[in-house]
C-alpha cells in the first residue's frame, strides 16, 4: 500500500505596520513604510497534494484561503489542487496583516508542494498582494524590523526591501485588539487611499528624517526610549495623513483610547497598526510586558483581545510532516 504524501506546514507571524513614509510621491515613489513581525497572533496551515482544491478551517477564512489558492494555481497554470487545513489564523481586518500572511502562507505551501520558487516577492505576485504596502511581504520573508522603499506609480512589483534589522531580544510588545469597527481592506481601502489629500511636503521630510536618523540608529543601538519616542512621533504625523479617512489620527473610539492608555501606563512607544483597531505599546522586558498586558486584560472588555510577547526574529517557518511549532 502506497504511503500518503507528507503534509507541508507553514506558520506565519502577524505584522505591525508602524507607518507610511510618503503619500505624495514627489520623488517618483509612493507609500513605503516601516513595520515589524510579532509571533503572536500567528497563522498555521497544513497542505497536502490532492487532485482538486479543498480548504478547511474557520468559516470566515476558508473562502479567502481558497481564492488565494485559486489565484496561485491559475498564475502558474497548474491543473492540480491541494487539501488545505487552517489550524490557526490571525484575526481578520484588525490591522495585523491577516490577508497578506494568509495569502503568502497559502502560496508558500503550494509552492512547496509543486516544487516552485518560494521567494516572498514571487509568492506575492502570484496571489496579487503587495500592491501598496510590502511590509507584510518582507516580514513574512525575514521577520524582524523592515523598511521598504515604496513603488513607482507604473510599477506592479513588490516594493524593495531597504533594511532589515533584528528587534532586541529583551524588547516586548503588548498588542490590544479592542472590540470595534474592522479596519479597512480590499476595495474600501483602495478607495480611501484614492481620496486622501496629499500631505504637506515638510511632514513627509520629517518622517523620513525620523526613520533615518532616529528609528534606525536607536534600533541598531538597542535604545528603546529613543526608538519609542521617534516611533510615537511618526505615528502622530502619519496618522494625521489618514485622519480624513479614519476620523482622526487614530481610529476613533476604543483605538484612540487604548493608545492613550498604553502611553499613560508607561509604554515607551505607542501607536496603531495600519487601519486598526489593533494598537500596540513597546516595553523593555518580559516582566513589564506581563504587568502591562494583565492590566489591559482587566479593562479591554468582552470581545477584546490582548497579546504580549517578543518580536519575531524570523519570518514564516516551514516544516514537512510535523508543524514547525506547536499549534
Amino acid at each position: 500500500m502506497k504511503a500518503a504524501a507528507p503534509s507541508v506546514f507553514v506558520e506565519a507571524p502577524a505584522r505591525l505596520h508602524f507607518g507610511v513614509l510618503d503619500l505624495r510621491g514627489d520623488l517618483g515613489r509612493r507609500f513605503g513604510g516601516i513595520g515589524a513581525a510579532v509571533p503572536s497572533p500567528s497563522l498555521l496551515l497544513e497542505a497536502r497534494p490532492a487532485p482538486t482544491l479543498t480548504v478547511e478551517g474557520p468559516p470566515t477564512e476558508v473562502e479567502r484561503a481558497a481564492e488565494f489558492a485559486r489565484r496561485f494555481l491559475a498564475y502558474h497554470t497548474l491543473d492540480g489542487g491541494a487539501e488545505i487545513c487552517l489550524h490557526r489564523t490571525i484575526p481578520a481586518h484588525a490591522g495585523l496583516g491577516s490577508g497578506t500572511q494568509l495569502a503568502l502562507a497559502v502560496a508558500r505551501a503550494l509552492a512547496e508542494l509543486y516544487g516552485l520558487a518560494t521567494g516572498a516577492a514571487a509568492l506575492a505576485r502570484a496571489v496579487g498582494r503587495g500592491h501598496r504596502s510590502a511590509i507584510g511581504t518582507w516580514t513574512f520573508a525575514h521577520g524582524g524590523f523592515v523598511l521598504e522603499g515604496g513603488r513607482r506609480r507604473d510599477d506592479t512589483g513588490v516594493a524593495p526591501l531597504l533594511a532589515r534589522l533584528p528587534m532586541p531580544e529583551t524588547w516586548r510588545c503588548v498588542i490590544v485588539v479592542p472590540q470595534g469597527t474592522a479596519g479597512l481592506s480590499g476595495d474600501e481601502e483602495a478607495a480611501a487611499f484614492a481620496r486622501l489629500p496629499a500631505p504637506d511636503g515638510h511632514a513627509v521630510e520629517r518622517v523620513a528624517h525620523l526613520v533615518l536618523m532616529q528609528i534606525l540608529p536607536a534600533l541598531a543601538e538597542g535604545d528603546l526610549a529613543e526608538f519609542g519616542a521617534a516611533l510615537s512621533e511618526v505615528q502622530r504625523v502619519t496618522g494625521s495623513w489618514f485622519a480624513a479617512a479614519q476620523g482622526g489620527v487614530f481610529a476613533p473610539g476604543q483605538s484612540t483610547a487604548w493608545v492613550e492608555r498604553l502611553r499613560d501606563w508607561g509604554a515607551a512607544g505607542v501607536g496603531q497598526s495600519s487601519w486598526g483597531p489593533a494598537v500596540y505599546g513597546l516595553v523593555a522586558d518580559s516582566r513589564v510586558a506581563g504587568e502591562l498586558a494583565e492590566r489591559a486584560r482587566r479593562v479591554v472588555g468582552p470581545g477584546g483581545t490582548v497579546y504580549e510577547g517578543p518580536f519575531s526574529s524570523e519570518g514564516a517557518r516551514v516544516g514537512w510532516g510535523t508543524p514547525p511549532v506547536s499549534p
